[in-house]
């Protein structure tokens, strides 16, 4: 099982942390991945491109002039493709561009991506950001601790408004979490930065907390349902 090194904010090591042999030592597969993010690219496509042909074009229902003896070269309609106005040739038409990618194939070429991203020595592993608050410069001191260069992708478990609006105005920054992590995002990625939440979560061994929290919501909502049915029995006694 590789080890990787645990960081904290200022960029010191405070511990190892192991990953699994099952998502970041699988085979690299590169036309898989390729595919993938192809398909993916191809299904953000609206498709919606449309030209007119000769036949849609509106005019040209008169031959320009008569078929001989003008000398000039023969013409039925001032709406053929050659004439300025007129009708494109083989021009696109709506179509729909979504390529078929099953569930074995999105989760292969995820592995592969991750093995690249650990073998390439562009993963990082972060304990936590612990902003207090909403801060560019602090998210500017965390990258330049953790000494990250170039297109940087960071991965958290879960949607956390002060980590985000953090990162907002770094347009080098893309912030992406580990339930809807794609190939391209970590390819596109010159260095991927991982909490270890966001790992947790990617191994399956803990649950978002948001989940956590609707799941106590839920709870005591049935809590206080129980309670307020046991005082509308009391006053009904």
């Amino acid at each position: 099982m590789p080890k990787v090194d645990l960081l904290d904010r200022a960029g010191k090591k405070v511990g190892d942390r192991d990953l699994p042999s099952d998502l970041f030592e699988a085979s690299v597969n590169v036309p898989l991945m390729h595919q993938v993010v192809v398909a993916g690219l191809a299904a953000l496509r609206a498709g919606t491109h449309s030209t007119k042909t000769r036949a849609e074009v509106r005019g040209g229902g008169r031959k320009p002039w008569r078929q001989k003896g003008t000398g000039r070269a023969r013409q039925g309609s001032t709406r053929a493709p050659q004439w300025t106005g007129g009708g494109i040739a083989h021009g696109p038409k709506p179509r729909n561009y979504e390529q078929r990618t099953n569930k074995k194939m999105k989760r292969a070429a995820l592995l592969s991506a991750l093995t690249d991203a650990h073998q390439s020595g562009k993963l990082a592993i972060l304990d936590s950001f612990d902003f207090e608050e909403p801060r560019t410069k602090d998210a500017v001191e965390v990258i330049r601790s953790l000494e990250l260069a170039g297109k940087i992708l960071v991965v958290l478990d879960q949607p956390t408004d002060v980590v985000e609006r953090s990162f907002n105005n770094l347009p080098y920054v893309k912030v992406s979490y580990a339930r809807s992590l794609n190939v391209y995002e970590l390819l596109a990625a010159d260095r991927v930065l991982f909490t270890s939440a966001a790992l947790d979560v990617l191994e399956g061994r803990a649950a978002p907390a948001s989940s956590t929290d609707e799941a106590k919501d839920e709870v005591s909502d049935d809590d206080e349902g129980a309670a307020g049915n046991t005082a509308e029995a009391g006053d009904e006694e």
